[in-house]
């Protein structure tokens, strides 16, 4: 009955994700040494993150238990950080410390999952919480808070987790057809084509989509800051939506992975920064052909760290109370 009652759209919509994450990532060095990287890493950062917050929202509706937070969420976030803190420091040679009011890497998402998860409850019962939020997200753009706790990024995502935690999924029902369907592909191509005909992003740093840059870090003042965050608001919601108007709502032989994302979240980043700091290979990918085999590995990198192995570290570290 499980399986029946299982939302599939969100398994399909999560393996995207966490394949567009890890392709994200593996060509952040060498993205803007090639002219077909550096759209696709425009189009990646623009939703990517945006959407995995909002599924995490979805189904995050069911107030948890202080207990179940600290297990799946807040003890994680310890051991990861002292793995990372191991292999930065025994393994990769990286001057860092062990400090845990700035998280490493992809860490930044379980700290924020758990500030969400305790605080839209109450954040939901203010009039206007959409437009309240949107607005912090906005004006935490003006100051330099740098990673301190995340907070740039808490505020800045944070419209995204409540979007999820209020959409009904029967909403798409009326639009789940093939004039939907037809119309979001064409949607979703006119911004791809826009993408590359485009001049203005060019001037731009993809981290306007990153949250936790300051508008002064990008180089921007605060009104040209507040604009192009407005902006990036508008395109991350509307591809949240329009992928799910095309993607496959049907269980599909990969759809299994949907549920082993936390898995490949965790462990990639780790080979990632092995990659980084270890290895020249991946700032010397220039030519198409070098780019569609770096996107072929972290495909075969996704299929790899969601082996049972790996999710069975994952689930045993999420249930250490």
């Amino acid at each position: 009955m499980e399986n029946k009652q299982r939302e599939y759209l969100f398994d399909n919509y999560k393996v995207l994700l966490i394949v567009l994450v890890v392709i994200g990532h593996f060509i952040e060095p060498c993205y803007d040494q090639n002219p077909f990287l550096y759209e696709l890493k425009w189009g990646i950062v623009a939703f990517h993150m945006p959407a995995f917050i909002f599924i995490s929202g979805y189904f995050s509706k069911k107030i948890p238990s202080v207990k179940k937070l600290i297990g799946g969420l807040v003890i994680p976030y310890f051991v990861y950080e002292v793995i990372y803190y191991l292999l930065y420091t025994f393994v990769l040679d990286k001057e860092t410390e062990l400090y845990f009011t700035r998280p490493k890497f992809t860490l930044w998402y379980l700290m924020a999952l758990c500030v969400w998860r305790l605080a839209a409850p109450v954040v939901r019962r203010i009039p206007y919480h959409m437009p309240i939020t949107l607005a912090a997200g906005l004006a935490v753009g003006l100051v330099g808070i740098g990673n301190f706790l995340s907070i740039p990024r808490i505020l800045f995502f944070f419209p995204f987790f409540l979007a999820g935690m209020e959409f009904d999924s029967v909403w798409l029902a009326r639009f789940r057809n093939r004039q939907g369907y037809m119309g979001a592909l064409g949607i979703l191509g006119i911004l791809a084509v826009s993408l590359f005909a485009d001049d203005y992003h060019h001037r731009l740093s993809v981290k306007v989509f990153y949250g936790r840059y300051s508008y002064e870090e990008l180089g921007l003042s605060p009104a040209e800051g507040i604009l192009v965050r407005v902006v990036c608001y508008a395109i991350s919601f509307l591809m949240i939506y329009l992928f799910m108007l095309v993607l496959p709502s049907k269980k599909k032989s990969y759809s299994y992975l949907g549920e082993r994302t936390m898995a490949v979240y965790i462990f990639h980043g780790l080979i990632y920064s092995c990659f980084k700091y270890r290895s020249t290979i991946l700032g010397s990918v220039r030519s198409n052909g070098e780019s569609i085999l770096l996107i072929l590995f972290c495909i075969a990198l996704v299929w790899a760290v969601s082996r049972k192995p790996f999710v069975r570290l994952t689930e045993k570290i999420a249930h250490l109370v």
